[in-house]
């Protein structure tokens, strides 16, 4: 990878729906060359997928928890994660080193309705022992950007 591929995700990240066109006029190439770096960033794994970021206010989605999820399975299980991952409600799945085996990521539109998931969806999964919720009172920064790498020419 060098810098113009940089340069190209970079400018991916900040905004999927941008043109080859621009991308062109921003590193100096012609546009049918930026679609094949595309591609070829596409086809090493570089590009997961492309994604539109909804606001989650408007949305009545407001509620943002982290929930630490404690499980019955032997060290490598992952039966539980993928029970997890069938559920919408939850944005991240994470197996984790410590005490707790999963930290899940999910938004709801108020505390009854996050009380409602864990006792209906969560309650109901036969290897989960416990959980552990935090409720976020703030965020200061949400993103799913990586901070690229530098790279020479």
């Amino acid at each position: 990878m060098d810098k113009t591929d940089t340069t190209i995700l970079s400018l991916l990240q900040e905004n999927a729906r941008i043109t080859n066109a621009e991308i062109a006029r921003q590193v100096g190439m012609v546009p049918s060359g930026v679609q094949e770096r595309i591609r070829k960033l596409e086809d090493k794994g570089y590009i997961l997928d492309y994604a539109t970021h909804l606001r989650s206010d408007p949305l009545d989605l407001g509620l943002l928890a982290f929930v630490f999820v404690r499980t019955s399975e032997p060290p490598g299980g992952l039966n539980t994660a993928e029970e997890l991952a069938k559920l919408p409600e939850i944005l991240e799945v994470h197996h984790v080193a410590g005490e707790d085996c999963y930290l899940i990521k999910l938004r709801h539109s108020n505390n009854k309705s996050l009380a409602d998931f864990l006792r209906e969806k969560l309650g109901i999964i036969p290897t989960i022992t416990s959980t552990r919720t935090i409720i976020v009172l703030d965020t200061v920064k949400e993103t799913c950007s990586l901070k690229l790498p530098e790279t020479k020419d």
